[in-house]
């Protein structure tokens, strides 16, 4: 997993028009960021953890991750298929005075970004879609404006998207209950939603498995065959998830977050941590510090 400390302070936006990875480049990744993220898909196949659900990863797809929250992308590159997509992330209050013009747009982007959201992931979006000629404008013309036209840009851009995005959005919250989900597994979903409930106490195979009513190894291979990771990993990733989100919003002592999580050993936890985000929980509360713009 990894936990983009991007530095929007220096830049405001992170911003790429259908790039492309193949040859089982970026296979997996496990990770989330501290702004919103737009992605939209152009080409590719696999499946997408969010919320505890799963769904299909397939072209025409636009997913909207929040601040904060943990994802999960398993790519299929099965015969030669590669993984386009575009994708831009932002931290959402540095714009949201742009919106204030427009109470309606105002409340839905503020909506989109503090929200509960009952979906995380909008499909049929071809490439003749508006969402998607956005994105092709703003890349031709983010390059030639001059730097002090770049806030103006980005904000066109932004309050643009959310002004076509939301009654697209409304249409589909208002038939949830029809909306093509794309869920593969349900008892997978109930794995997801077990490790959100007990991440934070030790785990034990056997505990989740009588939970579930399900044996161990059947339980184990289930869930490494849709997310293409163990329980164990996963469970660590939203450990160490959790910690980072402590770390950078409170002032908690590092041994304590260690126990929120469910390490009582603050020495393991620090190695655990350094094996997923390079740096120790320390230096990481430093380096966000020294960046933070808040």
């Amino acid at each position: 997993m990894r936990y983009d400390l991007y530095k929007f302070n220096e830049n405001p936006i992170y911003f790429a028009y259908k790039r492309k990875s193949v040859n089982n480049e970026h296979k997996e990744t496990f990770h989330s960021h501290l702004g919103i993220e737009l992605l939209l898909i152009h080409q590719g196949r696999g499946t997408v953890i969010v919320n505890n659900r799963s769904f299909e990863i397939k072209p025409g797809m636009l997913c909207i991750f929040q601040p904060f929250q943990l994802h999960h992308l398993t790519l299929d590159y099965s015969h030669d298929q590669c993984f386009e997509r575009s994708l831009a992330i932002f931290e959402p209050t540095m714009f949201e005075a742009y919106f204030e013009k427009w109470p309606a747009l105002h409340a839905f982007f503020t909506y989109i970004y503090l929200g509960k959201l009952p979906f995380p992931c909008l499909y049929d979006i071809d490439d003749q879609h508006i969402l998607v000629h956005l994105f092709r404008n703003f890349q031709e013309r983010l390059p030639f404006g001059a730097e002090t036209n770049r806030s103006e840009e980005i904000s066109l851009f932004l309050v643009n998207f959310f002004h076509f995005l939301k009654p697209m959005w409304s249409h589909l919250e208002g038939d949830y209950a029809a909306y093509p989900a794309g869920r593969k597994n349900h008892q997978v979903e109930k794995i997801l939603s077990w490790i959100e409930t007990n991440y934070h106490i030790p785990y034990r195979l056997d505990d989740l498995a009588k939970s579930l009513h399900v044996s161990p190894y059947h339980l184990s291979h289930l869930f490494k065959e849709a997310t293409g990771l163990s329980i164990s990993e996963y469970i660590a990733a939203r450990r160490i998830h959790q910690s980072v989100r402590l770390l950078t919003t409170t002032t908690k002592p590092i041994s304590f977050i260690a126990e929120e999580i469910g390490l009582t050993n603050v020495s393991y936890f620090c190695k655990l941590f350094k094996e997923h985000m390079d740096i120790t929980p320390h230096q990481y509360r430093k380096r966000w510090t020294n960046h933070s713009f808040y």
